[in-house]
This record gives C-alpha cells, structure tokens and sequence, in this order.
C-alpha cells in the first residue's frame, strides 16, 4: 500500500463528499454512507495513516483515487 501522511478528520470527510459519501451521525467518530457502505472516520488529527487505509477500502476506493480526492 502506498504511503499515506496522517491528514485531520475534516479533509478526509471533505474528500468522502466529493466521493458521494455524505455524514449519518456524528459523535466521537463520524459515520458516513453512499447508500450502499458505510465507513466510520475517528475524530483524530491527524488521522493514523493505517488506519486512513483500512478507511479507504472500506469505501471501496484506492489510495491514489482518495489523494485525487484532497
């Protein structure tokens, strides 16, 4: 998997919308969905960059298409 810096919760639920995802429920951590998965964002920043990857195919993308997504 390549590399991917740790980056904070909100540029990583900006990036999700711009993907399709929109927010569910907020609390502690952030429960976003396109309808057909569901991914959970912790509220930490930065965020773990294995736990960011684990999140990102999740949603069914790949590392390179979420970094076009910043």
């Amino acid at each position: 998997m390549p590399k991917l810096p740790g980056i904070s919760h909100q540029r990583a639920i900006t990036a999700f919308e711009r993907a399709g995802f929109w927010v569910v429920r907020q609390g502690k951590h952030v429960s976003m969905t396109d309808g057909v998965r569901i991914i959970t964002i912790p509220r930490a920043n930065p965020i773990d960059a294995f736990t960011m990857g684990g999140i990102i195919k999740d949603a069914g993308l790949t590392v390179e298409d979420f970094k076009k997504l910043l």
